[in-house]
């Protein structure tokens, strides 16, 4: 595999890198870490004639309490005991991505912003060209779901379920200045699937925030993959709150790995409040987050299970948060 031409730009600040995105001629891809960009590079996905490297602009590194730049390096959070102290379930879904050596390289932002993932996508050039290529790259068809409007694609990103629990959000800045959004505003929900985010033309993911209220809260990770490292989510559940005596003060599941966005299940979570919980609540809340999802095949393990993971993984998840008279973990 080879790369093709690209021109590749090294600027130093947010603002200038917002300027130079807004007058590059033919499409720009940020590099970050590179572990998920420059592979697509190599399979020749989409490629673009410029790339604007990041890792000299000094504001996107690093964390400060609450905040981490979107350069942050996974690898730096994982070795961080007071950032994983404070944030626990954070800390154990930044864990579970890849392996320590990718872990090295790829930064929090990029997890976040990761490419979809199908069968069909994530393939090398001959291989998508026998088959007619794809409505995400080259052709006019999804071939998960067989029609022309929308890609199937996954969500493939590990962290974003984990901070979606804790209420994060990211600032954004762009050639309009810097918005703040909550961290699930990022991603479109209702969109035809290619376009994966919110995120305007040149518009540049700056840093994370994460509330006062995550720090110390009770949450976890969990992820269904075939092998026990190094493979994407065929099923990420995320979960924070407080369970107190059998008592839900408060509660939130976010799952990705299923659907072509991330989501949280505040509809669902939402009439638990103030409740007591039982085993019997804690198995309908289970099965009520899976009948909501709606896994399709385009990953290595059948639809059906992984619907039925979720119900697994949330009963464990609540169990992990507190204690539940009578309850189980299975």
């Amino acid at each position: 595999m080879h790369l093709h031409p690209f021109e590749l730009h090294r600027p130093t600040t947010v603002e200038e890198t917002v300027r130079l995105a807004r007058g590059l001629p033919g499409g720009f891809d940020w590099l970050a870490g590179g572990t998920d960009l420059l592979p697509n590079y190599k399979m020749h996905l989409n490629v673009r004639p410029h790339l604007i490297a990041l890792g000299g602009v000094d504001e996107l590194r690093g964390r400060s309490g609450g905040r981490v730049g979107a350069m942050t390096r996974l690898g730096d959070l994982e070795r961080d005991s007071e950032f994983g102290a404070s944030y626990p379930g954070l800390a154990e879904a930044i864990g579970e991505v890849a392996t320590p050596l990718v872990r090295e390289s790829a930064t929090i932002g990029g997890n976040l912003l990761v490419e979809t993932r199908c069968f069909f996508f994530n393939q090398s050039l001959p291989w998508r060209e026998s088959l007619g290529y794809c409505l995400k790259a080259d052709g006019d068809r999804c071939h998960v779901v067989p029609q022309k409007v929308k890609c199937y694609a996954t969500f493939s990103g590990d962290v974003a379920p984990a901070l979606a629990v804790l209420d994060a959000r990211v600032e954004v800045a762009g050639p309009d200045g810097r918005r703040s959004v909550p961290l699930l505003a990022l991603y479109d929900a209702a969109g035809d699937g290619i376009r994966r985010t919110h995120l305007g033309p040149g518009e540049l993911l700056v840093a994370i925030d994460l509330p006062d209220s995550a720090r110390g809260m009770p949450a976890n990770y969990q992820k269904l993959r075939v092998r026990p490292a190094f493979d994407f989510p065929e099923l990420g559940l995320a979960a924070a709150g407080r369970i107190v005596d059998g008592r839900v003060e408060s509660l939130a599941l976010a799952a990705g790995g299923l659907e072509t966005y991330p989501r949280r299940f505040d509809e669902l979570t939402g009439p638990l409040l103030g409740e007591r919980l039982s085993e019997e609540r804690i198995r309908a809340l289970a099965e009520s987050v899976r009948l909501a999802v709606r896994p399709v095949h385009n990953t290595f393990l059948a639809p059906d299970y992984r619907r039925r993971m979720v119900a697994v993984f949330v009963r464990r998840a609540v169990a992990r948060l507190g204690s539940v008279p009578g309850g189980t973990a299975g």
